[in-house]
């Protein structure tokens, strides 16, 4: 399988923590700072990773957007 992913086994290792990293923070399972620690990356190289992934930063849906900045 590595040899089709044209990957050595520590970049493919580095590249699912990503992923995993991605999708739980995706699912709220996990924070945004706790997703970079899994990673392996800062908070700014996971946000660039987010957008490679075309997840959203934001863990907000609009509902609760509009109340965190005060429209009840």
């Amino acid at each position: 399988m590595l040899s089709a992913l044209k990957q050595d086994p520590s970049g493919f290792v580095e590249e699912m923590r990503l992923a995993a990293a991605v999708k739980w923070y995706e699912m709220q399972r996990i924070s945004q700072a706790k997703a970079a620690e899994i990673a392996g990356l800062s908070r700014a190289e996971f946000l660039k990773a987010l957008a490679r992934f075309g997840v959203s930063p934001f863990q907000y849906n609009a509902a609760e957007l509009i109340q965190e900045v005060g429209g009840d």
